[in-house]
């Protein structure tokens, strides 16, 4: 288990550390309505009240999500309890996942302005990538990833099923 927590709490640092350090300079370098272009990637400063890619929430939504954060970590917790210590794959998603989340519920704890955007919009030609962040980032390719391990384990022969076809033969 030290080495499950370990990895996922490396990453859970590492991810925060860079996710509030962005945010910091966004709000001071984006204030004012500036957008900057490095890389040919829009930066604009927003704050979002709602949920993922700006879905609304009402006003008292506000805690409801804050306390699915907070529930969806406690499960999490609970998922990295129960992965195998050489699924590597499953603990970096929920390091990425996890990560994400607190950064953002930060965010939604600290003041009611919302969760602090900058990457973004993007312009994909057939419409307009909303504006996200480093949280973000790293819940949607931890919650890929996490999928993907969950899909992988599913398609896997059953340990007892495996074991019976080996003695059968088959």
């Amino acid at each position: 288990m030290l080495k499950k927590l370990t990895t996922a709490g490396s990453l859970l640092v590492a991810i925060l550390i860079a996710d509030i350090v962005t945010k910091r300079w966004a709000l001071e370098a984006l204030a004012h309505g500036y957008t900057i272009e490095p890389f040919g990637v829009p930066l604009t400063l927003a704050f979002n009240k709602g949920i993922a890619f700006g879905i609304g929430i009402p006003d008292m939504g506000r805690w409801i999500v804050v306390a699915a954060s907070i529930f969806v970590m406690i499960v999490l917790a609970g998922m990295l309890r129960d992965a195998r210590e050489n699924d590597h794959v499953r603990i970096f998603a929920i390091g990425l996942v996890w990560s994400g989340a607190l950064g953002n519920l930060i965010d939604r704890v600290r003041w009611d302005a919302g969760v602090v955007d900058f990457i973004g919009p993007i312009d994909l030609g057939f419409m307009h990538w909303p504006i996200f962040n480093v949280a973000d980032m790293a819940i949607t390719t931890g919650a890929i990833l996490l999928g993907l391990s969950l899909l992988r384990e599913e398609s896997a022969p059953a340990p007892a099923a495996a074991a019976q076809a080996l003695d059968s033969g088959e």
